[in-house]
């Protein structure tokens, strides 16, 4: 169930059940310094994509978003795309991954990993 979107419109949300797939992620790598970073760039058949990974390092032009001491870092050019978004984890019966709720992408393709905002 989505959580209700922040009324400050430079917020991303971390979800609680994303920051404990990060924190079972970092155990396995043996990482307890690893970050969770999301970013937009362009591509994908509806304009956008997003990458998620890992990153040690906070940037100059990253936003940091914490929940249960795991960090989401969202540089300021994604921020354009990612403003009151959620970045969560779903486990289903299809498989499980990050999910990103964007109220900002108008479109998006039926995989769900490229978008528009036009």
């Amino acid at each position: 169930m989505p959580l209700d979107r922040p009324e400050d419109s430079g917020t991303v949300i971390l979800t609680q059940a994303a920051a404990n797939r990060v924190q079972t992620l970092r155990a396995l790598e043996g990482n307890p310094a690893l970050h969770l970073r999301v970013s937009v760039l362009g591509g994908g058949c509806s304009g956008f994509q997003y990458k998620i990974g890992f990153d040690e390092a906070v940037q100059s032009d990253d936003r940091v978003f914490e929940t249960d001491g795991v960090k989401l870092l969202v540089d300021d050019t994604s921020m354009e795309f990612m403003t009151g978004a959620e970045v969560d984890f779903v486990d289903e019966l299809i498989g499980a991954a990050f999910k990103i709720n964007n109220p900002n992408a108008t479109a998006s393709c039926g995989c769900g990993t490229s978008f528009s905002v036009f």
